[in-house]
């Protein structure tokens, strides 16, 4: 198995990846390290996050394989090379832009590209996406994800906006194949705070959600 075809793997299995747009990179271990104490080992380093690409490489080199870092808000091949040389392990944007499949790919590791629309969700999969991010999902509505997959069932879809800390097995009954969760996970306040006891109990409980 490819690395790309391990890492989409994962995500497939542990459905739940930590959306991670802060105003510092101030205290971003001490959140690594509480969600990943809640469950939650797949993180996706927003750019525009202040110093995400040194954050992405220092969190490969603290926590290892106790973590599976991606980059996100992806807008070009360009980012998406320098996001993987800095050690990105999945690359999400939320548009569809071939060059970033491509890129991706030829670096081995899995693209999960933004996609609104029936049309631009099977572009994207015909153009390779592993995963295709369906942004923003809290303006379609569980019932967009059911209404896609029932005429296309092999699609992979993952939403991002509308996913709380509750309500994610709701999405992955759905036909969601995993869950992206941003704002509703990622308390910046407590993270500038450094209270990651609350970081830690929010992805217990997206976890929880997923188990229900």
């Amino acid at each position: 198995m490819s690395k790309r075809e391990q890492i989409l793997q994962e995500v497939l299995d542990k459905k739940a990846v930590a959306v991670v747009r802060l105003n510092s990179s101030k205290n971003y271990k001490g959140m690594a390290e509480a969600l990943i104490e809640g469950g939650i080992s797949l993180l996706e380093i927003t750019l525009t996050t202040p110093d995400a690409l040194e954050i992405i490489a220092n969190l490969k080199k603290e926590f290892g394989d106790k973590i599976t870092v991606g980059v996100g808000s992806v807008l070009g091949s360009d980012d998406a090379k320098k996001s993987i040389e800095a050690g990105a392990e999945f690359v999400v944007s939320p548009v569809f832009l071939a060059e970033i499949i491509k890129e991706s790919h030829n670096h081995d590791v899995p693209a999960m590209v933004g996609a609104f629309t029936p049309t631009e969700i099977l572009a994207a999969h015909r153009a390779g996406a592993d995963i295709v991010k369906v942004f923003p999902a809290d303006t379609l509505g569980q019932a967009f994800f059911k209404g896609v997959l029932a005429p296309m069932p092999f699609l992979k879809l993952m939403p991002t906006g509308g996913v709380n800390l509750n309500n994610g097995g709701e999405w992955i009954r759905a036909g969601a194949c995993a869950v992206g969760v941003g704002s509703a996970l990622i308390d910046k306040t407590a993270i500038e705070n450094g209270e990651f006891g609350l970081i830690k109990d929010n992805a217990r409980r997206v976890i929880n959600s997923l188990n229900k």
